[in-house]
């Protein structure tokens, strides 16, 4: 850390050690780092509403840590220079998905553009255009001729109707 590189991460899982939580270790760094280093938490927290992980998950999980792994390091040899990182491009900030069927990684500049904030997100989604054959395939009772696909209400318990079948 008493380089010209003054970055670091610490990569911790919640079931890791009982006494070794994400508050002590930021403790512990803040403490030891006094003018040589800041810390900052960071809990990706949306990424953990899914409930327990299947084997299907935790396997993909460890698939897609191992692409954001060597992506990392690929960029990192890219814009090292003389002693000195250059990260200031657009893709130097990306988000790991599929996009497609591809596993592709998204420069957080684009995905701004195109995510719903407030919602959580993507402004436009590709699988509303189903959610009719979905029913039919559900033996759902609908009509065919009052059916509107393609647009996504956002349900709240203010908008919650007996007379609309919420």
């Amino acid at each position: 850390m008493k380089t010209d590189i003054q970055r670091g991460l610490v990569l911790r899982n919640e079931k890791c050690h009982e006494h070794y939580t994400t508050e002590f270790l930021y403790n512990l760094y803040s403490s030891e780092g006094k003018g040589i280093f800041d810390c900052r938490i960071n809990v990706l927290g949306h990424l953990q509403q899914g409930g327990a992980p299947t084997p299907f998950d935790r396997n993909y999980g460890t698939k897609l840590g191992v692409k954001a792994v060597l992506w990392m390091s690929e960029k990192l040899h890219e814009v090292y220079r003389k002693g000195r990182v250059f990260a200031n491009s657009a893709d130097s900030a990306c988000v790991i998905g599929l996009r497609k069927k591809v596993v592709a990684f998204s420069p957080v500049t684009e995905l701004k553009k195109v995510t719903d904030f407030e919602h959580r997100l993507p402004q436009e989604q590709w699988w509303l255009n189903l959610r009719l054959m979905l029913k039919m395939l559900a033996n759902y009772q609908i009509s065919l001729t009052e059916y509107i696909s393609g647009k996504m209400e956002h349900v709240t318990r203010r908008t919650l109707s007996i007379e609309k079948g919420f």
